[in-house]
């Protein structure tokens, strides 16, 4: 280096410690960097850009908005994408971000490196047409060299190996000597899709010494070693790729900066693991204080710690945008990462629920940020902790099987789980395979995932073959026509119930003919139909085609592409294609399909009123007789919150609010608050339905005018139908007037037989229940005492094993109790022994097991006799050595289950 060289950079050096020397506190030997915690710096770099008149966007959801390419979001840039692509009008030609994000494929090294994170946040800086290569690297450069204080000797840069116009801005304009600046190629320092807007990159480095590097001299970035960690990644995007891939210069040229914010918080706090910076520390150090372990980096436990601390920030985060542990998508990721901490803490030997806990910490640290975590910590907290309760539940019987699975394996010599168990343990008992291979791979063991997608796939086909068989039968025999038409069916029945139409098309046996007559069943096609199509949950319409001497009663309305089809049975006559014929919608069951969905759209904004905004539509099915509704929640609704809910539907339909349907464009409809379904596609045109103030949604469904000609509300049922899915059912109109005549007339009936008043009938159902239990109570006991008169003929069916004698016994009709009492007597009697009893009561097994405590010293324990028979009647249980009790689901497992007591027992005398 030159002597010019070396005075600028000395007295670039002076300047910057004479002006930031107060904010360096930690000694490096002879250099001094801050030590500022990643909230800190998070908030310098957004106020940075925003003193350089950049637009400060808040983080975008960790759900991606209209992009079906993405799971989540997993980068920076990627919530600015219709920016870049010009499809949508940035807010600012100048932007910056702290953005949340989260990466799911490689989940299963979190924690086994220094760097892998499922959640992270990327700081950004960008430009829409605006500033290009100049000032991103001298605003990089600044930030980091006077708002981090990081010495400029610690910085290298890289620039694309053709990009001289980038080396000359470093070198010259910003003075970072020529010997720090690397040339890279394509792989490294270029950045591009298949087609589209691309371009070179710009990185900075830190160089951490050199104890990190290797042997070469010339050791610099590029380099595989440790010595120089990339931290910030400018992008040029100056070309459009076409798709002869040719580079054409692009007339505005954008910037995409990103910088990872738990990366640097790294660098400055002079670590090189992202679980020691001060955030991530914090959230291990709550751990330890609840598992009573110490974390040490390089032990196996520190994995645990590891997983922990990074999975509850991404839990968290996920929870509060909105997802709920599912089987599917992005569901099933939060799922995944709920049971794995989960797993973690009871390999730290925290066996108790305590990731609810965790989430409080998260929230504390990070709502500097984000608020509105604290504003939906209360809903975070609870679908975790049902989340675990529900994985606690079955880990311990999924773990039991696989170790039993496993010394099977090692028994047969095997080193690989077959598909078929594995499938087992996810589809019997829900454990995942994920945790399934997690738990293999700990003990040197894989599992056949091929066979697990093979068992997956026949159970698929199994649901579609019960699907298809379900179906109608109308469907199923026309289902297959050729609708191939040169034009569309016009849609009237918005408007208009009846009206004249000419016939396109018929076709009977999925053959297209000429004419249908009295008789047959067939399928009809006409130019224009006030028939509403099965779609969108709502089912086809009913009704009446005729003309001179014809009468076709129309079974059902489908529809396919552009065809709009009638399956119908001729009652009299004949309909030849060309025809025209009056088509009439039956009017009571349009109405009454109507009040259904028009409901649906009340209901979905009073469960989100009452049980929070993570409530969405996940499914409906609107017929005249009834309405269900499917939705996302994380738990049964209780009671009262069910009564909440009809009460504010019930309000909205006696306030008589008027339905107001209108087409509009899709932005419009967004702006005004619309709901849209997740994953349903809209055109740029769509139907918006207004329910008064109270509910907007897109729609294409038939409704009423106004809420009051709904009449009535009633839940006739609520329940899950799977993970993370509800299911209510109900009534309206004439259907709901119906349900509460019924209801009467049963009321009425009770009361009769009860002879009570119907006001009284509680109060008298209530009096005879608990006689009732009195009466059983009393016939139990009989049957105890009895029982316990028969102890010694009992005791004389014991065996022997060596010098132990053992009763194991199959009774009728005792309760716990009474199993309890008996083998007491028979343990008072004997002296020494091991007693096993068992009886079926309503269906269901109770099992007693004791010894006496000489015997408890040579190694029997009944907690575990009972554990081991009652798994096999596919209950648990448990308890201490001398005494336990246990349940079971199996009473045809019972005899197998005592026969295998023996063995059991001699086992643990061994």
């Amino acid at each position: 280096m030159s002597k010019v060289a070396l005075n600028q950079e000395f007295l670039k050096l002076v300047h910057r410690w004479g002006e930031f020397f107060y904010v360096y506190y930690i000694n490096r030997g002879d250099e001094f960097v801050e030590n500022i915690g990643l909230h800190e710096i998070r908030s310098r770099f957004l106020e940075f850009f925003r003193e350089k008149e950049h637009f400060v966007q808040k983080s975008y959801p960790l759900v991606p908005k209209n992009d079906k390419s993405l799971l989540l979001i997993n980068a920076g840039m990627a919530p600015l994408k219709p920016y870049f692509l010009g499809t949508e009008e940035p807010p600012s030609k100048r932007m910056a971000t702290s953005q949340k994000c989260v990466r799911t494929g490689d989940i299963e090294n979190v924690g086994k490196t220094a760097r892998h994170a499922t959640f992270f946040e990327m700081l950004g800086s960008f430009s829409f047409g605006d500033y290009f290569k100049k000032e991103a690297i001298a605003w990089a450069w600044e930030f980091m060299t006077e708002k981090m204080g990081i010495p400029v000797e610690d910085l290298w840069v890289s620039v694309y190996l053709e990009d001289d116009e980038a080396f000359n801005i470093w070198n010259r304009d910003v003075g970072v000597s020529s010997h720090r600046i690397v040339r890279l190629g394509k792989e490294d320092n270029f950045w591009e899709l298949e087609v589209g807007p691309c371009g070179p990159c710009s990185e900075i480095y830190i160089d951490r010494g050199a104890e990190y590097g290797c042997s070469n001299p010339d050791c610099k970035p590029g380099c595989d070693c440790d010595r120089y960690i990339e931290v910030w990644n400018l992008v040029f995007s100056q070309y459009d790729k076409d798709e002869n891939g040719n580079y054409n210069l692009l007339e505005k040229p954008n910037i995409d900066t990103g910088m990872g914010l738990e990366r640097i918080a790294a660098v400055l706090q002079k670590t090189d693991n992202i679980f020691e910076i001060d955030v991530m520390k914090s959230l291990i150090s709550w751990v330890e204080s609840r598992s009573g372990k110490t974390y040490k980096r390089d032990e196996k436990e520190g994995l645990s710690f590891r997983v922990i601390a990074d999975h509850i920030r991404a839990v968290t985060f996920l929870v509060g945008d909105g997802v709920i542990p599912s089987n599917e998508g992005r569901g099933y990721v939060l799922r995944r990462l709920i049971r794995r901490a989960s797993r973690h803490g009871k390999l730290l030997g925290i066996n108790e629920n305590f990731l609810k806990d965790l989430v409080a910490e998260v929230i504390e640290s990070w709502k500097v940020e984000y608020d509105e975590l604290v504003e939906k910590q209360s809903q975070i907290v609870k679908i975790v902790e049902i989340e675990e309760e529900k994985f606690q539940e079955t880990i311990d019987q999924g773990i039991d099987i696989l170790d039993g699975y496993m010394e099977d394996m090692v028994s047969n010599g095997q080193t690989e789980l077959s598909g078929e168990k594995s499938f087992k343990l996810y589809d019997t008992y829900g454990f995942p395979l994920d945790l399934t291979k997690e738990i293999l791979e700990e003990k040197g063991y894989s599992v056949d995932e091929a066979g697990f997608s093979s068992e997956m796939e026949a159970q698929r086909d199994r649901a579609r073959k019960a699907r298809e068989e379900a179906d109608t039968a109308g469907w199923n025999k026309e289902g297959k026509a050729d609708f191939s038409l040169d034009t569309e069916v016009e849609f009237k029945g918005y408007d208009s119930l009846s009206i004249e139409s000419r016939v396109l098309a018929v076709y009977v046996d999925s053959k297209k003919v000429e004419s249908i007559s009295e008789g047959q069943e067939g399928i009809i096609v006409l130019e224009q139909t006030p028939f509403y199509p099965e779609g969108g949950g709502q089912v086809g319409d009913k009704g009446f085609m005729t003309s001179e001497g014809t009468t076709v009663k129309v079974l059902d309305t489908r529809k396919e592409g552009d065809v709009i089809f009638h399956i119908v049975k001729v009652l009299e006559g004949t309909v030849a294609i060309r025809d025209m014929v009056s088509a009439e919608v039956n009017k009571k069951s349009r109405m009454d399909t109507a009040r259904n969905h028009s409901v649906t759209h009340i209901l979905h904004q009073a469960l989100k009123d009452v049980l929070g905004e993570h409530v969405n539509q996940a499914g409906s099915l609107v017929m005249p007789e009834r309405m269900r509704f499917d939705f996302t929640h994380f738990e049964p609704v209780k009671k009262e919150e069910l009564e909440k809910i009809e009460d504010i539907v019930n309000e909205q339909i006696l306030s008589a609010l008027d339905v107001v349907v209108e087409e509009t464009s899709i932005d419009e409809a967004r702006a005004r608050g619309a709901q849209a379904l997740f994953g349903e596609k809209y055109g740029e045109t769509v139907r918006l339905v207004e329910i008064g103030d109270y509910s907007k949604e897109l729609c294409g469904g038939t409704h009423i005018g106004n809420s009051s000609q709904i009449g009535m509300f009633k839940v006739v049922s609520e329940g899950g139908i799977a993970s993370g899915t509800r299911r209510i059912e109900a009534v309206t109109g004439s259907e709901a007037y119906k349900y509460f005549k019924e209801q009467s007339e049963t009321v009425d009936s009770v009361a009769q037989v009860l002879k009570a008043n119907k006001k009284d009938i509680v109060t008298k159902a209530q009096n005879l229940s608990e006689e009732v239990r009195s009466l059983e109570k009393e016939l139990n006991k009989l049957k105890s005492e009895l029982a316990l008169g028969n102890v010694d003929d009992i005791i004389k069916e014991k065996t022997s094993l060596g010098d132990v004698a053992l009763v194991a016994k199959r009774l009728e009709s005792v309760d716990a109790d009474g199993l309890r009492d008996i083998a007491d007597e028979i343990k008072s009697k004997l002296g020494s022994v091991v007693v096993v009893l068992s009886a079926v009561n309503d269906g269901k097994i109770v099992f007693t097991a004791m010894a006496t405590k000489d015997l408890v010293k040579r190694g029997v324990h009944a907690g575990n006799i009972l554990k081991e028979i009652a798994k096999m009647t596919g209950g648990g249980g448990g308890g201490r050595p001398d005494m336990a009790q246990a349940g079971g689901k199996d009473p045809e497992k019972l005899d197998e289950a005592m026969a295998a007591v023996s063995a059991i027992v001699e086992s643990q005398l061994s």
